[in-house]
């Protein structure tokens, strides 16, 4: 069976599945020289969005935002606050809750983290009249 006549054959699911597949490995090699894997790479993203919006989320409402399970949530940001990108601190309103927040040294590399898959994204998507086509 040809590749043409295989991905003729595909269903929906597989299709969406191959291309969140791609996407995760182009993104983990995107940001590998900035020390990060696509799944930190999700979580800070995703802490410096919000945080851009005055919000500080416990690790479950990240797990929510990023689709992540909360017990991955949980190692990541551990993970990350060991490396001095992340900090953790008990929710005043919720002692059983964790807030994250991005540490001065998270927010900068995290900044670069998005500006390098910015330009993969465009870079994958100029075949097709680029980001606004």
């Amino acid at each position: 069976m040809s590749a043409a006549s295989s991905s003729e054959d595909a269903t929906a699911g597989f299709l969406v599945w191959r291309l969140s597949t791609k996407w995760r490995v182009a993104v983990d090699r995107a940001v590998a020289p900035l020390g990060m894997t696509h799944a930190q790479y999700a979580l800070l993203a995703s802490l410096y969005g919000m945080a851009r919006t005055g919000l500080r989320p416990s690790q479950r409402r990240l797990a929510d935002h990023t689709g992540l399970e909360p017990l991955y949530v949980s190692k990541l940001a551990r993970a990350l606050e060991s490396s001095g990108l992340v900090t953790r601190t008990r929710d005043p309103d919720d002692p059983r809750a964790m807030q994250l927040s991005l540490t001065e040294r998270g927010h900068e590399l995290t900044g670069r983290a998005i500006t390098t898959v910015q330009h993969l994204l465009d870079q994958l998507l100029e075949p097709f009249g680029g980001q606004d086509s």
